[in-house]
């Protein structure tokens, strides 16, 4: 079996977008869906341990990795989920099984809601978003005040120059600063799947500024609820104890989902999937094998 992925590409609302494949095609699938200023690569760890048993996709989403940016600079929930449908057609896949982390468990989150049909299993790595307070704060200003500021926002966005790097070693001490659990190594690998090289020798991130903060303001807190409430399909929400995101501050969503449990990694941060691999992965085994009994 291959020791790396095989590059792939599709379109969706006009982009050419990136997927690595791994294992057998004759395999159940498993799309992986990294999060925000992420790219698929970050999968690489889990996706060696899982390419036995599965098919193994991993999209770049749009502006990021290696898919190609959106020319209008905006990137919407809706426009993540249009490139999922047009990724699961693509493969023909009648059903799916995603694990997404953060902004692409929010993703499959929304996908999940809006096609039951086409779910059979979601591992959701803290993707229900910001928090209540934060999300009933935001629809709290007047709708005017929410236009101007978006608006103000995405006007000072080409006046701020993409951070360049003079080599990989200052790129890996942004990811030590950002999830300082990383090993060096870790590090390294996230760094090169995600740097990209300029004409002077100067490197920038892979990802497109525009889309480090969604073109439309997020779903009310009680249209998110009723996201979660439409979700049928078995759901497992691993947390970290130590992230940013509170789980106390989302069991109230949490208790909407018809069949959902949470796992709780207590000395793991935001990124779980890489600082508790090894326990992430006895978990995901276990609660993906029925999805994989189903496909025989």
């Amino acid at each position: 079996m291959p020791q790396h992925p095989v590059s792939r590409f599709f379109e969706s609302q006009r982009l050419k977008l990136h997927y690595a494949e791994w294992g057998d095609r004759d395999a159940p699938p498993l799309i992986l869906v990294h999060g925000g200023r992420d790219h698929c690569r970050n999968w690489d760890w889990v996706a060696r341990e899982l390419r036995s048993d599965w098919q193994i996709i991993a999209p770049d989403l749009r502006g990021h990795g290696d898919s190609h940016w959106c020319p209008s600079g905006i990137y919407t929930y809706d426009a993540y989920v249009w490139d999922l449908l047009a990724l699961i057609e693509h493969l023909q896949i009648d059903k799916a099984t995603i694990i997404g982390h953060s902004l692409g468990g929010n993703i499959a989150l929304r996908f999940a809601a809006a096609f039951p049909e086409r779910m059979q299993r979601l591992i959701c790595i803290e993707g229900l978003g910001t928090s209540p307070g934060e999300v009933e704060h935001t629809h709290s200003l007047p709708y005017s005040q929410r236009l101007r500021e978006n608006a103000l926002y995405r006007l000072s966005l080409p006046s701020r120059p993409a951070h360049r790097y003079s080599s990989p070693e200052q790129a890996v001490e942004h990811f030590h600063r950002r999830n300082p659990t990383l090993s060096h190594t870790q590090a390294e690998h996230l760094a090169s799947h995600g740097l990209r090289q300029h004409g002077d020798g100067s490197l920038t991130w892979k990802f497109d500024d525009y889309s480090r903060k969604p073109s439309q303001v997020c779903a009310t807190e009680s249209e998110l609820r009723q996201l979660i409430a439409q979700v049928s399909c078995p759901v497992l929400l691993p947390w970290g104890g130590l992230s940013f995101f509170s789980l106390a501050e989302n069991l109230a969503r949490i208790e909407l989902f018809r069949d959902a449990k949470v796992k709780l990694y207590p000395t793991a941060g935001h990124w779980l999937h890489h600082d508790q691999l090894e326990q992430f992965l006895a978990d995901a085994k276990s609660f993906l094998s029925e999805s994989r009994e189903s496909h025989r």
